[in-house]
């Protein structure tokens, strides 16, 4: 099983190889839309329309995947300003988790300190 992402802008393109080279399709807003200055709906829609996760740590998409319901596939950082390489260590720990519940329609994650919440569509 295979996911895409979508990288928000304030994630390191080190997390974009990281997916990559675990054999899933990663890109990052800033090569892609309008880059850094590309407004959340946009990336929203744009994941929804080519079947992207956005993987982000902006709050403003956790509150429109729940209130407006998009972008469909949400992967959210809740760890604040932590070093890309502790990032990515949580992420690989969680992986066959986050692959499993992404193949979902609608999925939202919250990876914080010592938890990862996982709200599937028919959850939501």
């Amino acid at each position: 099983m295979t996911i895409k992402i979508l990288c928000d802008v304030h994630i390191a393109f080190k997390v974009v190889k990281f997916f990559e080279d675990n054999g899933h399709e990663a890109v990052h807003v800033n090569n892609i839309l309008e880059g850094f200055k590309t407004k959340d709906s946009a990336i929203s829609d744009y994941a929804n329309l080519h079947g992207f996760t956005v993987l982000t740590k902006d709050i403003d998409f956790k509150n429109s995947h729940f209130v407006q319901g998009k972008p469909n596939k949400l992967l959210r950082i809740a760890l604040g300003n932590i070093p890309t390489k502790r990032l990515i260590e949580i992420l690989e720990s969680n992986l066959e988790a986050i692959i499993k519940y992404f193949q979902s329609d609608k999925c939202f994650i919250e990876v914080g300190n010592d938890y990862m919440e996982i709200i599937k569509q028919d959850e939501i």
